[in-house]
């Protein structure tokens, strides 16, 4: 027999930057700042991220695009991927991620791939990747998991036999 069964998000939305903490708004500029290094000749969408490992450590990231599509990387995994390259062991607290140049009101969030790979950290480091998702002069979206943006995930357990 079937049901139906609901799924969740809980987040909180910031009505600006200045309602966060002066630490998180700082790693909210840094990513700012992150999206003019982006490589986006193809799309002209720019994205910046910056994290803030446990010791205090902040690494940026932007996208960098390629003509050979889907060759490019996106800004979270970038920073994602360059933390953990030298400190393999590091703990990410939380990653800022911004578009400076965003169509609408609202702030963008991580595309699947980059979901998936915040949630394998999670998993990685054994404790919660809390995300703000900002827009310049605009509101900021904070989750205090990676896993709320991608519920029913994929993980090593399904590789186990």
């Amino acid at each position: 027999m079937s049901s139906t069964r609901k799924v969740t998000t809980v987040y909180m939305h910031h009505a600006a930057w200045s309602a966060l903490p002066k630490e998180d708004q700082e790693l909210l500029k840094l990513a700012q700042r992150a999206a003019g290094n982006a490589y986006a000749r193809y799309s002209r969408f720019k994205v910046g991220a910056a994290l803030r490992l446990e010791s205090g450590e902040i690494i940026p990231g932007s996208n960098q695009e390629n003509a050979s599509f889907p060759a490019g990387i996106c800004a979270e995994r970038a920073a994602l991927h360059a933390a953990m390259s030298v400190l393999p062991k590091g703990v990410v607290e939380c990653m800022a991620i911004v578009v400076p140049q965003v169509k609408g009101r609202e702030p963008v969030t991580p595309c699947g791939i980059c979901r998936q790979a915040l949630l394998e950290q999670e998993h990685r480091q054994g404790s919660p990747l809390r995300l703000l998702m900002g827009i310049v002069r605009g509101p900021v979206l904070e989750t205090f998991s990676a896993e709320s943006l991608l519920p029913l995930s994929f993980d090593s357990s399904f590789l186990k036999r």
